[in-house]
């Protein structure tokens, strides 16, 4: 849902450069919205508006909210989306790399929300979304560590909302299913057999299909938007159905 009352705030969207990022950025801009995408790569095409960030580095974070605030005056919104992916079951990562991974996907998110709150306090439509996972709810397989750090997002959601919620912050967060988004067609690239692989994934969701990037942009835009003023500590799955429903193989007849 987008909503004419994004006219005149100020969003920022890390991770706004690509996939549903890049979505999100599009969509709260035909809302009516400024907004700023902070990633490591500024290179994006107006009217998203690039500031080079790097989630995991303080100094970056408060040098890029610093401008944002300096250029717009205000921020209103914030969509922590910017994130890494991590293979393998849980002995496959050594220590290093489940530091660093935590660092960006839930680190970050606390670096740049910390950063941008003397601006969302003062805001009448302050709101923040992280975005999280079906793999943070569902065990999948060779996803110890990503897993983890996206159950951590959800947590962190929910005590952020609990936190923040007398002062007129609404805190929510998104749990994509598997999405088709440039990291994931990397990832497809590596396999064996792309083609066959996802086939594989696409029947893993009850829906047939990937979800698209712009569903979960379209998902992020109401949580964000003041059409849902009342909505905090909510985590909205937007995953085909993959955590609740148990669908029979499409060649089956159903009971009658």
């Amino acid at each position: 849902m987008i909503d004419s009352t994004f006219g005149g705030l100020v969003a920022v969207v890390t991770g706004g450069s690509s996939g549903i990022g890049l979505g999100t950025a599009r969509m709260m801009i035909a809302g009516g919205a400024t907004v700023i995408s902070l990633d490591v790569d500024p290179d994006v095409d107006p009217p998203v508006i690039g500031i080079r960030c790097d989630v995991s580095d303080a100094a970056s974070v408060s040098a890029a909210i610093s401008e944002v605030g300096e250029r717009f005056g205000h921020i209103d919104i914030v969509v922590n989306n910017a994130g890494i992916g991590a293979a393998g079951a849980v002995d496959d990562n050594d220590e290093a790399e489940w530091v660093r991974v935590f660092d960006v996907n839930v680190v970050g998110m606390k670096r740049v929300t910390s950063a941008a709150l003397p601006f969302l306090r003062n805001s009448d439509h302050a709101a923040v979304v992280n975005t999280g996972s079906i793999a943070g709810w569902a065990g999948l397989p060779q996803r110890a560590l990503y897993s983890a750090t996206k159950g951590a997002v959800h947590a962190l959601t929910l005590a952020m909302a609990a936190d923040y919620a007398r002062e007129g912050i609404r805190v929510n967060a998104v749990a994509p299913g598997t999405a088709d988004t440039p990291w994931v067609g990397r990832l497809l690239d590596q396999a064996d057999d792309p083609i066959a692989e996802r086939e594989a994934l696409n029947a893993r969701q009850p829906i047939g299909r990937l979800v698209s990037s712009n569903e979960v942009a379209a998902a992020i835009c109401y949580l964000a938007s003041p059409a849902s003023a009342s909505t905090t500590g909510t985590i909205l799955g937007v995953d085909g159905g993959m955590l609740g429903l148990r669908t029979r193989p499409p060649q089956t007849a159903p009971l009658r």
